[in-house]
């Protein structure tokens, strides 16, 4: 199968979105899929405002739709809703092409906490991206019940999965946490508003918080919150040896769709602690307890208080966190998103 996907969000960027498609397009190959990745590389692109970063690309419409026309997909997957999303939506609809959208973001959320403008404003360009797809990618069901909410019924399940053969509790320990004062809160992800870290970074239980990521944010925080360690962005080994030897995850977000890096932790052995909203509830459950069926042992711990929520993390069995976490399968994952996939005829191709 011939796959065109189109994303705004690609490397040098580290983040869930960037993994998520790499990840993708790697099991995709070994099946045998030939895959067309559409995305800023490819064109002159500017940084974002707030976040220099993420680059959006300069990609003329025609440009786009050429590169699709002449890679003859059978189907076409458009990843985000940037300016590479906008042109390749344009190019389907221009030529009657059915595609899919995937919800990766809660874009609204975050341009609201970056202009203190209503998120529900920012919620109509969503609906109208989304719209005209024949699937959006949803990663959980409480994430579609919310799309069909508000407006967007047409969802599949899309969910995440993790490398148990680079995040295990035997993982190389980072030689950066071995002797800070115990227990090691240790947070992954985006240092931007958005994240919420400060209510993480504002909580007194005894220990040492470290920060893993980059982001707009990180100077401020790291100046304001001198107790804390920042690493930086890390990968590979070094990231998984960071989860392997600290004692709690804290996931401070309240926007996030899922949270592939509480899997992550989960897989390393590592409890996770956070705010009791989607994503962490449709990972860590109401009661901690997990959401796969017949699963029953604590793995972290859901609160509105986080502090209340790190000590009761710190109680779980990091044995049970890591055989929880084999849950999440990237095959199977890899699997919802080919059956997602909407096949584009022969008739329309040749319009």
């Amino acid at each position: 199968m011939r796959i065109t996907i189109v994303t705004d969000a690609w490397a040098p960027q580290i983040n869930g979105v960037v993994r998520t498609l790499q990840t993708i397009v790697g099991k995709l190959e070994a099946r045998g899929h030939t895959v067309q990745l559409i995305t800023p590389s490819l064109f002159r692109s500017l940084p974002c405002p707030t976040y220099p970063e993420i680059r959006l690309a300069l990609a003329p419409r025609r440009e786009v739709a050429k590169r699709i026309a002449e890679f003859s997909p059978d189907a076409i997957h458009i990843a985000t809703e940037g300016p590479l999303g906008i042109a390749a939506r344009h190019a389907c609809l221009k030529n009657a092409l059915p595609f899919t959208t995937a919800f990766h973001t809660r874009f609204p959320e975050y341009v609201s906490a970056r202009t203190r403008l209503p998120a529900d404003w920012f919620w109509h360009y969503i609906r109208w991206f989304h719209a005209p797809a024949q699937r959006i990618l949803t990663a959980t069901p409480r994430l579609a019940e919310e799309l069909h909410a508000r407006g967007l019924p047409h969802t599949a399940q899309w969910t995440r999965g993790v490398d148990l053969s680079r995040f295990h509790p035997d993982a190389q320990p980072h030689p950066a946490l071995a002797a800070l004062p115990r227990p090691v809160q240790l947070y992954v992800g985006r240092v931007a508003i958005e994240k919420n870290l400060e209510a993480f970074l504002q909580t007194r239980h005894p220990g040492t918080k470290v920060i893993v990521g980059d982001g707009p944010a990180l100077p401020a925080l790291r100046q304001k919150y001198p107790d804390a360690v920042f690493l930086g962005p890390l990968q590979g080994e070094a990231l998984a040896g960071t989860y392997a030897n600290a004692d709690v995850f804290v996931f401070p977000s309240e926007t996030d769709t899922f949270g592939l890096v509480m899997i992550e932790a989960l897989a390393s052995g590592l409890p996770v602690a956070a705010l009791p909203v989607p994503g962490p509830l449709d990972v860590i459950g109401v009661d901690g307890r997990g959401t796969v069926r017949g699963w029953h042992a604590p793995v972290g711990s859901l609160h509105d208080n986080l502090e209340i929520a790190i000590g009761a993390a710190l109680r779980c069995n990091r044995n049970a966190c890591a055989r929880y976490a084999g849950n999440f399968s990237w095959e199977e994952s890899t699997r919802q998103f080919l059956a997602a996939l909407t096949p584009i005829t022969p008739v329309a191709l040749a319009a």
